[in-house]
């Protein structure tokens, strides 16, 4: 190996020891919150794991009881049998609640986790989605955290107990007889060594095990979305190759993880029947030798027996919990995410809005060494209807996105109102802006609750009376249940001009004071499109709008109309004032009505 490959992965195992240690941190943290309950579960399984040990020595004195013909002590058999079973009996009901407690506290902090994450997701700014997949988000916040779950219960139920059971036969082992206990203290280590040696192998692995997972999601997530566009391409063998590359990936990285762990057990076991082999040659000639009683040998045997079980439980244990870790890692990177700026502490409420906006050098990318808009400046009055046009990638949505502060300005400024927008709460701002997208969404549920997605407290009549004006009730009352017809996840089986319309409705039923029309009719057919564009002429009424379309046709009566090319608006003006330039405008308008 190349000195240099060696010092990368020398690096890199140090990063990863540094961030398994944090995330072990973290998670300690959060189970930290339930101290009350880690108490009481660490003092059940410390009287579980007592009462345990405590039947081997029973069971010794049962046999000292019998332990020559003639000679059977059958009054203080039965005593020490009936010891035995209350000690059996009581350590089940201890074990019982250890475990209904540890399954409290493990989907106590497994649940706050994927709260955690979740109200997190909803603080990342818009540039997070763009740049990451959605299935590997869903991946991090579903998959692993259950992944997660199964390693701290694992934890919590075998760890404790495991660690308690060695410590407590170790203990008994020194009081009955301290130099055969020795000989079980000189080859413990060997077991610690086995196990770390191959746990370090171990968290790389389900790393990249989970990272895999969270690819082969995402990639089947944007299959299933676009499946049409594959089969209309016949790229079903494309697709059937690169799941398989990813799947045959993933796969190796779990063959890979399987294995390393699957060895900690048998290497586990291996040492610790060394060391029983051991206690009972040694055992065998004390007793011979008059050392020690059969019955307390049974019950030293007994206890080597179970001080090494643990091993094989804890190694278990390490395993899973390398697993729950690497994916608690994953889920924390997530949380880590830096959040949208928030809003200044003097941010302000807007009240009365008239709809002024005014943009002022403003300059904008999506990436610093792209530049997209570049000294933008524009002056929008009350009441006017603005139009946006341009070839496709030239900043239109850009500038909506903007407006919604989805994203903001680089340098420059967008006014509304004459305040800074980044000056007014986002919530206050987007309660006061309407929006219709060319790309609709619908969320599960019935027509009624996705029509009155801005506004849930709306009667029935106001659902209605937004769906007519939206020219969407005709279709609605032709469904089953008509407004409680329950549709799936994005509209399901609607076709994409009737969602559009469901989503124009839920625009009527809530009309702020500033409209954005994003291609909002592109889907509609021509006869509705004009029914539809009418409505809009009477919403726009005294209101500001600005309508992003690529139809020239639906624009002719807007107040101004913005050409944008290349990130800048490079005409401004009316329909019929930019026609006789004969620029850009002119250009576009005739390339669609030159035939007519």
């Amino acid at each position: 190996m190349k000195p240099d490959n060696k010092l990368k992965k020398t690096l890199t195992g140090i990063k990863s020891i540094a961030g398994q240690r944090e995330t072990v941190k973290r998670i300690l943290g959060l189970i930290g919150r339930y101290r009350i309950l880690v108490f009481i579960s660490l003092l059940l399984a410390a009287m579980t794991t007592a009462l345990t040990l405590y039947i081997p020595i029973l069971t010794g004195n049962a046999v000292d009881c019998i332990v020559s013909e003639g000679e059977v002590d059958f009054s203080g058999l039965l005593a020490v049998l009936l010891k035995i079973a209350a000690a059996a009996l009581f350590s089940g009901v201890f074990q019982w609640l250890m475990n209904h407690i540890n399954n409290k506290i493990t989907y106590h902090v497994v649940s706050d986790v994927r709260v955690k994450a979740f109200n997190h997701l909803e603080e990342l700014p818009t540039a997070y989605f763009d740049t990451h997949k959605t299935g590997d988000i869903v991946s991090r916040i579903i998959a692993d955290i259950d992944r997660f779950s199964d390693g701290v219960l694992m934890g919590f139920t075998q760890f404790f107990t495991g660690v308690m059971t060695i410590l407590g036969t170790l203990f008994f082992m020194l009081y009955i007889n301290p130099a055969i206990a020795a000989v079980v203290v000189v080859l413990t280590p060997l077991s610690f060594v086995v196990a770390s040696f191959i746990a370090k192998r171990t968290y790389d692995m389900f790393r990249r095990q989970s990272e895999c997972s969270g690819e082969l999601t995402a990639f089947a997530d944007e299959m299933i979305n676009n499946i049409k566009t594959v089969k209309a391409f016949e790229k079903e063998e494309d697709c059937r190759e690169r799941f398989g590359e990813i799947n045959g990936r993933l796969s190796e990285y779990s063959q890979r993880a399987t294995f390393y762990s699957s060895i900690t057990n048998p290497a586990t076991r291996f040492v610790n029947a060394m060391v029983y082999a051991a206690v009972g040659i040694t055992g065998a000639i004390a007793a011979m030798a008059g050392y020690i009683s059969v019955g307390r040998l049974t019950s030293f045997l007994s206890y080597a027996n179970q001080y090494t079980k643990p091993f094989n439980e804890i190694s278990g244990v390490v395993t899973e919990l390398q697993n729950a870790i690497a994916c608690a890692g994953r889920v924390f990177e997530l949380i880590d995410e830096k959040t949208i700026e928030p809003d200044p502490e003097r941010a302000m409420e807007l009240s009365e809005v008239e709809g002024r906006v005014d943009i002022e050098h403003m300059y904008f990318s999506y990436v610093p060494e792209k530049p997209l808009i570049e000294d933008m400046n524009l002056k929008v009055n009350k009441g006017e209807r603005v139009a946006i046009v341009g070839p496709t990638g030239c900043g239109k949505s850009t500038l909506i996105n903007l407006l919604m502060r989805f994203y903001d300005p680089v340098t420059g400024k967008i006014s509304i109102d004459g305040t800074d927008s980044r000056n007014i709460k986002r919530a206050s701002l987007r309660e006061n802006f309407g929006m219709v997208l060319q790309e609709t969404w619908l969320k599960s549920g019935t027509i009624r609750e996705n029509i009155a997605y801005g506004k849930p407290n709306a009667s029935m009549e106001e659902v209605e009376r937004a769906a007519k004006e939206a020219f969407a009730d005709a279709f609605i009352r032709r469904m089953p249940k008509g407004y409680d017809t329950v549709i799936g996840e994005d509209g399901g089986s609607l076709s994409q001009g009737q969602k559009q319309l469901l989503c124009i409705a839920r625009l009527m039923l809530k009309i702020p004071p500033v409209l954005i029309l994003d291609e909002a009719t592109s889907s509609i057919d021509t006869r509705t499109e004009i029914k539809v564009q009418s409505a809009f002429a009477k919403l726009m009424e005294g209101r500001t709008s600005f309508v992003v379309a690529h139809r020239l046709s639906t624009i002719k009566e807007s107040d101004v109309i913005l050409v944008m090319k290349d990130g800048s608006i490079i005409e401004q003006g009316g329909h019929e004032e930019l026609l006789e330039r004969k620029g850009f405008y002119h250009k576009l308008y005739m390339s669609q009505f030159a035939a007519s």
